[in-house]
């Protein structure tokens, strides 16, 4: 087993039910605006460069996830066992390169971009639809370039970042929304519009 692998797991024991909330108090949030398409980040196309089996991926209808107290609970795990298990390290002083790289954690070490990518790869492993975990780029609070997570779920667009164990609603970031991946081809990106845009895919609640 792996040093990442094993960290992960050992994290999801000392978690348990953390953060987990009962079904009847799921939290809902609205879908992002997506725009048109935009240019592809230079990190993601030097992934599929190195990892072509990645990105090698045939077009899907747009699939959100049905959101239960299951669902959130594996989200909630996910979110606080990858950010345990990885050593926060910036990209030059990773991979001694300022051109952005993305990859999987294979020494225990990354940024935002290998928190990220670590997750959507363990969402996936766990059954989740491709469609529905988005790479999503940001500017942070401090107006930096940041990677994050972006779930689709029939109860809105939450966030799994690096920067915190909390899951939030897109809107309740304080980031500003530059991109991310189209739910129907991930090596499409399209631009998010403004978080008071609320986006057709809005369903009220039940």
């Amino acid at each position: 087993m792996s040093r990442v692998s094993g960290l992960f797991l050992a994290g999801l024991l000392l978690l348990g039910g953390s953060g987990v909330p009962e079904a009847a108090n799921l939290p809902r949030a609205s879908a992002a605006t997506i725009g048109g398409e935009t240019s592809i980040p230079y990190g993601w196309a030097d992934f599929c460069g190195r990892r072509p089996e990645e990105c090698s991926q045939p077009v899907l209808p747009a699939r959100d996830v049905k959101l239960t107290a299951a669902v959130w609970k594996t989200l909630d795990r996910i979110n606080r066992g990858v950010n345990a298990a990885i050593e926060p390290v910036s990209n030059l002083d990773h991979w001694g390169t300022i051109l952005d790289h993305w990859d999987y954690p294979t020494d225990g070490k990354g940024d935002c971009k290998i928190f990220a990518l670590q997750k959507r790869k363990l969402l996936l492993n766990a059954g989740f639809p491709r469609q529905a975990l988005l790479m999503t780029i940001v500017k942070d609070l401090d107006g930096a370039g940041h990677a994050i997570l972006t779930v689709a779920t029939d109860r809105g667009d939450f966030i799994l970042d690096n920067l915190t164990d909390d899951i939030r609603p897109w809107t309740a970031t304080g980031y500003r929304f530059l991109k991310r991946q189209s739910q129907e081809d991930p090596n499409v990106w399209v631009a998010i519009g403004a978080p008071n845009q609320i986006s057709a895919r809005d369903a009220p609640a039940q």
